[in-house]
């Protein structure tokens, strides 16, 4: 009987979205590769602000999933700061690194002015804003920091990768972050940020790629195997019974 790890993935389901479609069969790759069954639950936005730690605290792994803007975009910023301080598996893509940094900058930087130029194009400290040159639709190569947590799941110092969005981090808010503790640790060609994780955290890490349009069955992607599998470690660190299908 295979172990049940359920994700619960922080986003506004859209049909017309296809990552979100690649989201959820992604993570059923990742599983079958490791021989799990992975339960997926959908959380609505606009369901989470105030609500946050009772919603999440059933799932093993929380994934935040491309389609900023939100439609509650506090209730995506009390998801993301639920996971980071109890230690749960987290993986946000596209709008979720976004959104992961601004968590940060608030909570952490203690900015709360932090902002994201999407949702306001005034915002006085922007720490996401719009790309000089958008890489929507394009897929590019990411440099890997070596001894880094996604260095270990790549085993590789170049990766190509696709993007669906047009904001990332600002270039100067990059020393904030990172002296804080939170670690750039991909870039693209030019230094910008492409992922950001915490080393001390158990599986934290956001990217401003989507990988799991590069997930197939024969090849599931590292990132999300790496992420299932802190998940199902989680599941069983609970001292709760172990959920078999």
């Amino acid at each position: 009987m295979a172990d049940i790890v359920r994700i619960g993935i922080v986003g506004d389901r859209d049909r017309n979205n296809p990552t979100h479609d690649a989201t959820e069969e992604a993570l059923g790759h990742a599983g079958a590769s490791l021989g799990v069954s992975v339960r997926t639950e959908w959380l609505p936005t606009d369901a989470l602000e105030g609500r946050a730690s009772n919603a999440l605290r059933r799932f093993d792994a929380v994934f935040c999933s491309p389609g900023s803007p939100y439609r509650n975009f506090d209730g995506v910023l009390e998801a993301i700061h639920f996971v980071r301080e109890r230690g749960v598996p987290f993986i946000g893509t596209c709008g979720g690194f976004q959104h992961a940094v601004i968590e940060y900058a608030r909570n952490v930087l203690c900015m709360p002015n932090a902002g994201h130029a999407e949702y306001d194009p005034n915002t006085p400290d922007p720490f996401i804003s719009a790309m000089s040159c958008s890489p929507f639709g394009r897929k590019m190569e990411v440099e890997i920091e070596p001894g880094s947590r996604v260095h270990g799941v790549y085993d590789a110092r170049t990766v190509v990768e696709e993007y669906r969005c047009n904001y990332g981090l600002t270039p100067g808010s990059r020393r904030l972050v990172e002296a804080a503790g939170l670690r750039v640790s991909g870039t693209d060609a030019d230094g910008e940020a492409r992922i950001v994780e915490l080393p001390e955290h158990p599986f934290y890490v956001a990217t401003l790629f989507v990988p799991q349009t590069r997930s197939s069955p024969e090849s599931p992607h590292p990132l999300l195997v790496a992420f299932v599998v802190s998940g199902r470690d989680a599941m069983r660190e609970k001292g709760i019974p172990v959920r078999t299908a």
